[in-house]
């Protein structure tokens, strides 16, 4: 008889946790799981993958924080898939999730803590403790989560740490440097055709050795929801400070989110448009990567970031914030670099940034962007396939289902 897994989340946009459920839900075995989605907002960007897998949803369509029609929605979508697992993702899914689930008695709840989460507060951490005595377990997806949680009141023996997985990308038709420039219109040599006053400015005070560049501009990469967490104006800082130092680059930023509009007037501030494009969305992220020769990750917190992966999947080295999260995917000066929090000095933290990059793109350092590069791909095979996922997945629900039938 297989196991009835129903999956709860706020939406299917396309952001980390979304994804990696998309993953796990397709990927279960059929023969051993029978699968629903339930999305308590919207659905989004994967909700085709799901329908494409043949595995029901139901919106709930859930309006506001607070809502006793969406509540009791749930209530009978529960009801009528008859689970023997509810597995909840996210704060809203984990709230309504687990409180329909018990009401309904399902025999295993699972909450899915996907990130540090710093922004709860006293109402949000009391909805957390009260729902913590008839929770099975908690799946996280690093270190830095039990951490978090465990402070605030959680028991650590409660977690079970699943790392995220990436499944390396399909790139039939990579992208070179010089195809990735054209296609952006960008000058293949990556010099403009007019100085500035700033750019003036920056050749008469130039801070960088660029007698050794190479004749393509270095190509930097930020792939992240345009979140305030994302700390995308570090990014434009050190950018700025890129272009002071004469460094010939492009830094490539792509997704979307509701700060766009002041980062953009935020790149205006700075004149940084020559050089810091915005692509938006885009479903083909892994075929602008394979041309990045550094990805930058400036993240204030996460739980364990998808870009990164993905990034090292296909052998491009990382610069992240020392964060949790970051630091269960890079050992600094192995395969990538962690850039120091430097105990919230914002200055010292945006301009380690911009000097590890030059110190990087220096001929005598270019080495080691190859044996980052190098060495996070090896990681990313030996421990965040996409089939250990699964299988972690696997022996969780069969374990906990197992340890209810025992005590019947």
């Amino acid at each position: 008889m297989r196991c009835r897994v129903l999956f709860v989340i706020p939406t299917l946009d396309r952001c980390g946790a979304e994804k990696q459920l998309t993953l796990l839900a397709t990927r279960l075995p059929k023969e051993r799981f029978d699968v629903k989605v339930v999305l308590l907002t919207r659905g989004g960007p994967y909700l085709q993958q799901i329908l494409d897998a043949g595995i029901p949803v139901e919106i709930i369509g859930k309006k506001g924080k607070l809502s006793l029609r969406a509540y009791f929605r749930l209530k009978k979508a529960i009801k009528r898939f008859r689970p023997d697992i509810v597995h909840t993702w996210l704060f809203a899914a984990n709230a309504y999730g687990r409180k329909a689930a018990f009401a309904c008695k399902v025999p295993v709840v699972v909450c899915g803590e996907r990130c540090v989460d710093p922004w709860k507060g006293a109402i949000h951490k009391w909805i957390d403790k009260t729902l913590e005595s008839k929770t099975d377990v908690y799946a996280v997806n690093s270190s830095g989560i039990v951490d978090f949680y465990s402070q605030r009141g959680i028991p650590a023996d409660k977690f079970v740490v699943i790392p995220n997985a990436v499944e390396t990308p399909s790139v039939p038709k990579p992208l070179s440097k010089r195809a990735l420039l054209e296609e952006l219109g960008l000058p293949p040599n990556g010099k403009l055709p007019e100085s500035s006053g700033k750019q003036a400015l920056f050749e008469e005070f130039a801070i960088a050795d660029t007698s050794n560049q190479p004749d393509s501009p270095w190509i930097i990469g930020l792939v992240a929801r345009l979140w305030p967490q994302k700390r995308i104006h570090d990014a434009l800082w050190a950018a700025d400070q890129l272009k002071f130092s004469l460094l010939n680059f492009y830094l490539i930023i792509i997704g979307d989110g509701p700060e766009r509009d002041a980062l953009l007037r935020y790149r205006e501030d700075l004149q940084l448009r020559d050089r810091v494009l915005f692509l938006g969305e885009r479903d083909d992220v892994a075929r602008f990567m394979t041309s990045f020769d550094l990805l930058w990750n400036c993240s204030e917190y996460e739980g364990q970031s998808n870009s990164i992966l993905e990034a090292q999947s296909l052998g491009v080295p990382v610069m992240a914030s020392d964060i949790p999260g970051n630091r269960d995917l890079i050992d600094s000066g192995k395969n990538g670099l962690l850039i120091s929090e430097f105990d919230g000095d914002e200055t010292r933290r945006r301009t380690a940034f911009s000097r590890e990059t030059i110190r990087l793109f220096k001929v005598e350092n270019r080495y080691l962007l190859k044996e980052w590069g190098e060495a996070g791909k090896k990681r990313i095979e030996t421990e965040f396939s996409l089939q250990q996922m699964i299988a972690r997945y696997v022996e969780l629900y069969e374990r906990l289902l197992a340890s209810k039938s025992d005590k019947k």
